[in-house]
């Protein structure tokens, strides 16, 4: 299976600091990349990083605050410079198209690649379907409208060698029974059981809400947001925001595997108390606190799921 990851560019909220770049995530899932929230620095981001404009074939904006957002000049005109050799698909909430469109267009440049607009409206909505995954958006809580993704893996199915042996089948009469359904009257679901497909789901700037939930739910990764610590929790449901224990309580509700938080406010100088505050919240999975170009495996598949 080709590799999934993530690739974590930058970590700063509104303000960068000296050692947080401003937000930018890549995903890799089987030789796709998917672009979110590519703010101011994304470009030198994905350069150090070493990822390739070619390596991306979608950009999923949340929302067009300018720490999400102000990269999107630069890293279209890069696609296009670099001649990109397949189409760039752009989701971003249908009621920031001013944005979007002053963004791709703040400068002259060639334009070389098919850049496919695809905003999104309404409450959920599903996005894209393709072989490898789904993807999915729901609104959130914040004060512009704003937006989590979801990409869910079909499900697939799992071989038991034990059943198969049971029925004698082996070499290659198991890839066909795999491909037809049914072999000498052995059906697949005779010797195999359901693998789900694995989920991922990237959450910015949003209060509690419906939607932080419904997106996290099952997730084997699950970036969100951390802003603040849940002493300024006052502050953070003002501004549209999550405390480090509501995005893990959140996590832990939703039965999330690996939980990454990000978007920290520059008002906190050591990042170990997001860590703290989300195992005291009950969080008890895979916790990662990110740093710029961090890497993070998609969790190896769990046979129990």
């Amino acid at each position: 299976m080709s590799a999934r990851e993530l690739v974590v560019l930058g970590t700063a909220s509104q303000v960068p600091t000296r050692h947080r770049n401003h937000n930018g995530y890549v995903l890799l899932w089987d030789g796709e990349g998917l672009l979110f929230d590519p703010g101011e620095g994304t470009q030198r981001q994905m350069l150090r990083a070493g990822v390739a404009a070619h390596d991306l074939n979608r950009i999923c904006v949340t929302h067009f605050h300018g720490d999400h957002s102000l990269g999107l000049a630069g890293v279209i005109q890069r696609i296009n410079l670099d001649r990109v050799p397949h189409p760039v698909t752009a989701h971003y909430p249908a009621s920031g198209q001013r944005f979007f469109d002053r963004l791709r267009y703040a400068t002259a440049y060639r334009e070389t690649v098919r850049l496919v607009q695809e905003p999104v409206a309404g409450a959920a909505r599903v996005l894209a379907t393709t072989p490898a995954y789904t993807l999915e958006a729901r609104r959130l809580s914040h004060p512009v409208e704003s937006y989590g993704y979801r990409l869910v893996e079909p499900d697939g199915r799992r071989m038991l060698p034990e059943r198969l042996a049971e029925h004698g089948i082996t070499g290659p009469d198991v890839g066909r029974l795999q491909r037809e359904g049914s072999l000498g009257g052995v059906a697949l679901e005779d010797v195999s059981e359901v693998r789900r497909g694995q989920r991922f789901a990237f959450v910015m700037d949003t209060r509690l809400c419906d939607g932080v939930y419904a997106l996290a739910e099952g997730c084997d990764l699950l970036v969100i947001e951390s802003t603040f610590t849940d002493e300024d929790e006052a502050l953070a449901t003002d501004h549209g925001h999550l405390t480090a224990g509501q995005a893990a309580r959140a996590a832990r509700e939703a039965g999330v595997r690996h939980l990454v938080l990000t978007h920290f406010s520059q008002r906190y100088d050591d990042p170990s108390v997001f860590e703290h505050q989300a195992r005291a919240a009950g969080f008890d999975g895979e916790l990662t606190v990110a740093r710029d170009l961090t890497r993070v495996p998609v969790p190896k598949r769990d046979q129990g799921r």
